[in-house]
Protein backbone atom coordinates (compact mmCIF):
# COMPACT_ATOMS: atom_id res chain seq x y z
CA UNK A 1 0.00 0.00 0.00
CA UNK A 2 1.29 3.27 -0.75
CA UNK A 3 2.19 5.45 2.73
CA UNK A 4 -0.81 7.59 2.07
CA UNK A 5 -3.47 7.94 -0.16
CA UNK A 6 -6.14 10.77 -0.14
CA UNK A 7 -9.37 9.25 -0.79
CA UNK A 8 -12.98 10.30 -0.80
CA UNK A 9 -16.69 9.01 -0.17
CA UNK A 10 -19.14 10.99 -2.68
CA UNK A 11 -22.59 11.26 -1.26
CA UNK A 12 -25.17 11.40 -3.15
CA UNK A 13 -29.31 11.98 -3.28
CA UNK A 14 -29.53 10.81 -6.94
CA UNK A 15 -32.99 11.33 -9.05
CA UNK A 16 -34.46 9.21 -12.09
CA UNK A 17 -33.05 11.70 -14.34
CA UNK A 18 -29.46 10.62 -16.39
CA UNK A 19 -27.95 13.64 -16.94
CA UNK A 20 -29.08 15.41 -13.69
CA UNK A 21 -27.34 12.97 -11.87
CA UNK A 22 -23.93 12.43 -13.97
CA UNK A 23 -23.95 16.61 -13.44
CA UNK A 24 -24.33 16.85 -9.66
CA UNK A 25 -21.60 13.67 -9.51
CA UNK A 26 -19.71 15.58 -11.83
CA UNK A 27 -19.52 18.73 -9.23
CA UNK A 28 -19.07 16.49 -6.30
CA UNK A 29 -16.62 14.70 -7.77
CA UNK A 30 -14.52 18.61 -8.87
CA UNK A 31 -15.18 18.93 -5.45
CA UNK A 32 -13.53 16.42 -3.88
CA UNK A 33 -10.41 16.54 -6.31
CA UNK A 34 -10.11 20.41 -4.61
CA UNK A 35 -9.93 18.54 -1.43
CA UNK A 36 -6.66 16.62 -2.60
CA UNK A 37 -8.92 13.07 -3.34
CA UNK A 38 -7.17 10.62 -5.73
CA UNK A 39 -8.78 7.74 -4.80
CA UNK A 40 -12.82 8.77 -4.82
CA UNK A 41 -15.62 6.12 -4.30
CA UNK A 42 -18.95 7.13 -5.84
CA UNK A 43 -22.66 5.50 -4.40
CA UNK A 44 -24.54 2.64 -5.75
CA UNK A 45 -27.10 3.77 -7.97
CA UNK A 46 -25.17 7.56 -8.69
CA UNK A 47 -26.41 7.69 -12.42
CA UNK A 48 -29.80 6.36 -11.81
CA UNK A 49 -32.18 5.67 -9.17
CA UNK A 50 -35.03 4.19 -11.50
CA UNK A 51 -38.70 4.57 -10.97
CA UNK A 52 -39.46 0.92 -12.06
CA UNK A 53 -37.23 -1.42 -13.80
CA UNK A 54 -38.30 -0.12 -17.34
CA UNK A 55 -36.61 2.96 -16.52
CA UNK A 56 -33.53 0.74 -15.94
CA UNK A 57 -33.63 -1.32 -18.95
CA UNK A 58 -33.65 2.00 -20.68
CA UNK A 59 -30.72 3.06 -19.63
CA UNK A 60 -28.86 -0.18 -19.72
CA UNK A 61 -24.52 -0.36 -20.92
CA UNK A 62 -23.05 -2.64 -22.91
CA UNK A 63 -19.75 -3.22 -21.35
CA UNK A 64 -16.84 -0.22 -22.07
CA UNK A 65 -19.86 1.55 -24.05
CA UNK A 66 -22.58 4.47 -22.70
CA UNK A 67 -23.19 7.37 -21.55
CA UNK A 68 -22.19 6.46 -17.95
CA UNK A 69 -19.06 4.48 -18.62
CA UNK A 70 -18.04 7.66 -20.92
CA UNK A 71 -18.73 10.01 -18.14
CA UNK A 72 -16.52 7.99 -15.72
CA UNK A 73 -13.71 7.96 -17.71
CA UNK A 74 -13.83 11.49 -18.52
CA UNK A 75 -13.85 12.82 -15.31
CA UNK A 76 -11.41 9.78 -14.21
CA UNK A 77 -8.91 11.08 -17.14
CA UNK A 78 -9.20 15.25 -16.39
CA UNK A 79 -8.67 14.63 -12.76
CA UNK A 80 -5.26 11.82 -12.85
CA UNK A 81 -7.49 10.19 -10.62
CA UNK A 82 -9.09 6.34 -9.98
CA UNK A 83 -13.13 6.82 -9.83
CA UNK A 84 -14.89 4.06 -8.51
CA UNK A 85 -18.42 4.00 -10.53
CA UNK A 86 -20.71 3.36 -8.01
CA UNK A 87 -22.87 1.11 -9.85
CA UNK A 88 -24.04 1.04 -13.54
CA UNK A 89 -26.94 -0.91 -15.43
CA UNK A 90 -24.63 -3.44 -17.64
CA UNK A 91 -26.20 -5.81 -20.03
CA UNK A 92 -26.42 -9.31 -18.95
CA UNK A 93 -27.74 -12.38 -21.10
CA UNK A 94 -30.97 -12.08 -19.74
CA UNK A 95 -32.71 -9.47 -21.60
CA UNK A 96 -35.34 -8.22 -18.68
CA UNK A 97 -32.39 -7.55 -16.32
CA UNK A 98 -28.67 -6.42 -15.65
CA UNK A 99 -25.42 -6.64 -13.70
CA UNK A 100 -25.01 -3.91 -11.03
CA UNK A 101 -21.84 -3.17 -11.87
CA UNK A 102 -19.28 -1.71 -10.04
CA UNK A 103 -16.76 -0.63 -12.50
CA UNK A 104 -12.88 0.82 -11.59
CA UNK A 105 -11.59 3.32 -14.06
CA UNK A 106 -7.46 4.52 -13.82
CA UNK A 107 -6.03 8.18 -13.95
CA UNK A 108 -6.39 7.61 -17.80
CA UNK A 109 -9.79 6.99 -17.70
CA UNK A 110 -9.42 3.30 -18.32
CA UNK A 111 -11.83 0.85 -17.08
CA UNK A 112 -9.67 -1.77 -15.33
CA UNK A 113 -12.22 -3.40 -13.67
CA UNK A 114 -15.50 -4.34 -13.01
CA UNK A 115 -17.33 -6.28 -10.49
CA UNK A 116 -20.79 -7.15 -10.15
CA UNK A 117 -22.89 -7.31 -7.29
CA UNK A 118 -22.98 -11.14 -5.37
CA UNK A 119 -25.68 -10.49 -3.25
CA UNK A 120 -29.47 -8.91 -4.26
CA UNK A 121 -31.25 -7.28 -1.57
CA UNK A 122 -34.73 -9.47 -1.09
CA UNK A 123 -36.24 -8.47 1.64
CA UNK A 124 -39.71 -7.72 3.76
CA UNK A 125 -39.29 -5.13 6.70
CA UNK A 126 -43.62 -5.56 6.88
CA UNK A 127 -43.21 -3.49 10.50
CA UNK A 128 -41.84 -0.67 7.89
CA UNK A 129 -44.27 -1.82 4.98
CA UNK A 130 -40.79 -1.75 3.11
CA UNK A 131 -40.05 -4.76 0.82
CA UNK A 132 -37.26 -4.86 -1.53
CA UNK A 133 -36.87 -7.28 -4.65
CA UNK A 134 -33.21 -6.45 -6.43
CA UNK A 135 -33.70 -10.30 -8.50
CA UNK A 136 -36.41 -8.87 -10.48
CA UNK A 137 -34.67 -6.84 -12.13
CA UNK A 138 -30.57 -7.90 -11.31
CA UNK A 139 -28.85 -10.70 -12.37
CA UNK A 140 -26.36 -11.81 -9.54
CA UNK A 141 -22.97 -11.97 -10.13
CA UNK A 142 -20.43 -14.91 -9.59
CA UNK A 143 -16.97 -13.29 -8.72
CA UNK A 144 -14.67 -11.87 -5.89
CA UNK A 145 -12.68 -8.94 -7.58
CA UNK A 146 -9.73 -7.38 -6.66
CA UNK A 147 -6.80 -5.13 -8.32
CA UNK A 148 -4.04 -3.87 -7.67
CA UNK A 149 -3.66 -0.19 -7.95
CA UNK A 150 -0.94 2.59 -6.82
CA UNK A 151 -2.44 2.82 -3.70
CA UNK A 152 -2.46 -0.77 -3.11
CA UNK A 153 -4.69 -4.26 -3.49
CA UNK A 154 -8.60 -2.61 -3.63
CA UNK A 155 -11.16 -4.55 -3.35
CA UNK A 156 -14.58 -4.07 -4.56
CA UNK A 157 -17.89 -4.61 -2.97
CA UNK A 158 -21.79 -2.98 -3.25
CA UNK A 159 -24.31 -2.04 -0.56
CA UNK A 160 -25.99 -5.40 0.81
CA UNK A 161 -23.06 -7.25 0.10
CA UNK A 162 -21.71 -5.90 3.68
CA UNK A 163 -24.30 -7.86 5.48
CA UNK A 164 -21.88 -11.32 4.10
CA UNK A 165 -18.44 -11.41 6.05
CA UNK A 166 -17.22 -14.31 3.84
CA UNK A 167 -17.15 -11.89 0.48
CA UNK A 168 -14.57 -9.59 2.57
CA UNK A 169 -12.33 -11.85 4.05
CA UNK A 170 -12.44 -13.65 0.68
CA UNK A 171 -11.21 -10.23 -0.68
CA UNK A 172 -8.60 -10.01 2.48
CA UNK A 173 -7.08 -13.60 1.59
CA UNK A 174 -6.76 -12.04 -2.10
CA UNK A 175 -4.71 -9.17 -0.87
CA UNK A 176 -7.24 -6.12 -0.31
CA UNK A 177 -5.83 -3.53 1.58
CA UNK A 178 -8.94 -0.72 0.62
CA UNK A 179 -12.03 -1.92 0.29
CA UNK A 180 -14.67 0.28 -1.09
CA UNK A 181 -18.72 -0.05 -0.48
CA UNK A 182 -20.72 2.00 -2.63
CA UNK A 183 -23.95 1.71 -1.18
CA UNK A 184 -28.22 3.05 -1.45
CA UNK A 185 -28.68 1.59 2.01
CA UNK A 186 -32.31 2.34 3.11
CA UNK A 187 -33.03 4.85 6.19
CA UNK A 188 -34.57 1.90 7.88
CA UNK A 189 -31.78 -0.46 7.80
CA UNK A 190 -28.92 2.24 7.91
CA UNK A 191 -30.08 3.29 11.90
CA UNK A 192 -30.23 -0.07 12.78
CA UNK A 193 -26.90 -1.70 11.43
CA UNK A 194 -24.95 0.69 8.69
CA UNK A 195 -21.95 1.67 11.14
CA UNK A 196 -21.62 -1.30 13.18
CA UNK A 197 -21.71 -3.12 9.73
CA UNK A 198 -18.64 -0.55 8.18
CA UNK A 199 -17.11 -0.99 11.19
CA UNK A 200 -17.09 -4.95 11.72
CA UNK A 201 -16.12 -5.59 8.42
CA UNK A 202 -12.89 -3.15 8.12
CA UNK A 203 -11.80 -4.46 11.68
CA UNK A 204 -12.57 -8.34 10.75
CA UNK A 205 -10.05 -7.96 8.00
CA UNK A 206 -7.72 -5.20 9.21
CA UNK A 207 -8.80 -3.00 5.86
CA UNK A 208 -9.30 0.47 4.73
CA UNK A 209 -13.06 0.18 4.06
CA UNK A 210 -14.90 3.35 2.18
CA UNK A 211 -18.63 3.49 2.26
CA UNK A 212 -19.62 6.16 0.10
CA UNK A 213 -23.66 5.69 0.10
CA UNK A 214 -26.91 7.79 -1.22
CA UNK A 215 -28.79 9.74 0.97
CA UNK A 216 -32.25 11.16 1.60
CA UNK A 217 -35.57 10.65 -0.62
CA UNK A 218 -35.84 9.44 -4.02
CA UNK A 219 -38.64 9.46 -6.70
CA UNK A 220 -39.03 6.13 -6.62
CA UNK A 221 -40.52 6.25 -2.94
CA UNK A 222 -37.30 4.53 -1.32
CA UNK A 223 -35.68 6.71 2.06
CA UNK A 224 -32.04 6.49 1.82
CA UNK A 225 -29.12 6.90 5.14
CA UNK A 226 -26.52 8.94 3.86
CA UNK A 227 -23.83 8.79 6.71
CA UNK A 228 -21.05 7.79 4.03
CA UNK A 229 -18.41 6.76 6.23
CA UNK A 230 -14.27 5.93 5.91
CA UNK A 231 -12.99 3.62 8.64
CA UNK A 232 -9.57 2.43 9.31
CA UNK A 233 -8.11 -1.45 10.12
CA UNK A 234 -8.76 -0.58 14.12
CA UNK A 235 -12.58 0.61 13.52
CA UNK A 236 -11.75 3.90 14.11
CA UNK A 237 -14.40 6.44 11.59
CA UNK A 238 -11.58 8.98 10.09
CA UNK A 239 -14.58 10.56 7.98
CA UNK A 240 -18.40 10.29 7.89
CA UNK A 241 -21.13 12.61 6.52
CA UNK A 242 -24.54 13.66 7.67
CA UNK A 243 -27.94 13.43 5.73
CA UNK A 244 -26.91 15.69 2.84
CA UNK A 245 -25.32 15.42 -0.31
CA UNK A 246 -21.88 16.03 -0.49
CA UNK A 247 -18.05 14.81 0.12
CA UNK A 248 -15.79 13.13 2.47
CA UNK A 249 -12.09 13.20 2.11
CA UNK A 250 -9.22 11.95 4.41
CA UNK A 251 -5.68 10.22 4.37
CA UNK A 252 -5.85 6.54 4.80
CA UNK A 253 -1.62 5.49 6.08
CA UNK A 254 0.06 2.24 5.12
CA UNK A 255 2.37 2.95 8.59
CA UNK A 256 -1.61 2.15 10.10
CA UNK A 257 -2.65 -0.95 8.09
CA UNK A 258 0.61 -2.35 9.59
CA UNK A 259 0.70 -1.25 12.64
CA UNK A 260 -3.11 -3.17 12.81
CA UNK A 261 -1.95 -6.18 10.99
CA UNK A 262 1.34 -6.49 13.05
CA UNK A 263 -0.40 -6.42 16.39
CA UNK A 264 -3.14 -8.04 16.01
CA UNK A 265 -2.23 -10.92 12.73
CA UNK A 266 -6.16 -11.91 12.13
CA UNK A 267 -5.44 -12.80 8.95
CA UNK A 268 -2.13 -15.39 9.61
CA UNK A 269 -4.25 -16.93 12.43
CA UNK A 270 -7.53 -17.68 10.86
CA UNK A 271 -8.49 -21.91 10.75
CA UNK A 272 -10.16 -23.00 7.50
CA UNK A 273 -9.01 -26.97 8.29
CA UNK A 274 -11.22 -27.42 11.51
CA UNK A 275 -14.15 -29.33 11.58
CA UNK A 276 -17.73 -27.53 12.75
CA UNK A 277 -19.48 -30.27 12.91
CA UNK A 278 -20.40 -30.93 16.43
CA UNK A 279 -20.54 -34.49 17.92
Amino acid sequence: MKETVCAAAIQMQSSSELAENLNNAGLLIDQAVKAGAELLVLPENFALMAQHTTQLLAHKEESGSGPIQDFLSKKAKQHKIWLIGGSVPLETTHKDKVYAACLVFNHEGESVAQYNKLHLFDVELPKKQESYRESDAFVAGAQVVTINTPFGVLGLSICYDVRFPELYRALAVQGAEIIAVPSAFTQTTGVAHWSMLCKARAVENSCYLIAANQCGEHANGRKTFGHSTIVDPWGEILAEAESGQGVIVTSLKQSRLVEVRSSFPVLKHRRFSFNLTSK
